[in-house]
């Protein structure tokens, strides 16, 4: 009879014991779950609210009163270190890039008060861009005027790094690259440098 207690004891002890560590399990799941979802949730927000399927309403009507098509001739961007002067397009695929640098379309246009994004090659437009320094210029002509920003840093991101794209509160430059620069194949970081806008004619 005690023998059969001891038994039952035990017996009961394992149960009450899986039961612990199931609920554990169950525990760890939930969290991991619920950590999922609050990424993916801040991945969401962290694209520019201004970011819309309607990007005509991105356009400041004072400055352009007709917003670029695609493929089509922005202006031009002159690196004076570099001695470069390249062709902007509207948009940032392949068929753009292959004809200078691409104005992300989602952002705004050169001059206008916020993030304005340009992307290029870094094998093409964009080679030598690490050279560019703190209070070089890079000058914008486009049909609004010319705009003169000065670089104020460089830096190195993820090539998922959303806060490239953000909204800021003043007029910025910023120009985006692959790195590094002779990784053979998709480069896994962008080389992004940065420049607030001095002057406008």
């Amino acid at each position: 009879m005690n023998k059969l207690k001891t038994l039952w004891s035990k017996i009961t002890v394992f149960k009450l014991m899986s039961l612990v560590f199931i609920g554990f399990g169950i525990g760890i799941v939930a969290f991991a779950a619920y950590s999922i979802l609050l990424q993916s949730n801040f991945s969401v927000n962290a694209v520019p609210s201004h970011i819309s399927k309607s990007v005509t309403k991105v356009a400041n009507k004072k400055l352009y009163p007709v917003y670029p098509k695609d493929g089509e001739s922005i202006g031009s961007l002159t690196m004076t270190t570099l001695k470069k002067k390249l062709p902007i397009v509207q948009g940032t695929g392949e068929n753009e890039l292959k004809k200078g640098v691409g104005h992300f379309k989602q952002s705004v246009l050169p001059g206008e008060k916020d993030n304005c994004v340009l992307s290029g090659h870094r094998d093409t437009v964009f080679s030598g861009i690490g050279k560019l320094k703190m209070g070089d210029q890079l000058i914008v002509q486009t049909s609004a005027g010319v705009f003169t920003y000065e670089v104020k840093g460089t830096r190195i991101v993820g090539k998922d790094d959303r806060t490239v794209i953000v909204p800021t509160s003043r007029a910025v430059l910023t120009l985006t690259t692959c790195y590094p620069f002779n990784f053979i194949g998709d480069a896994p970081n962008r080389y992004i440098v940065s420049a607030d806008l001095i002057n406008s004619k």
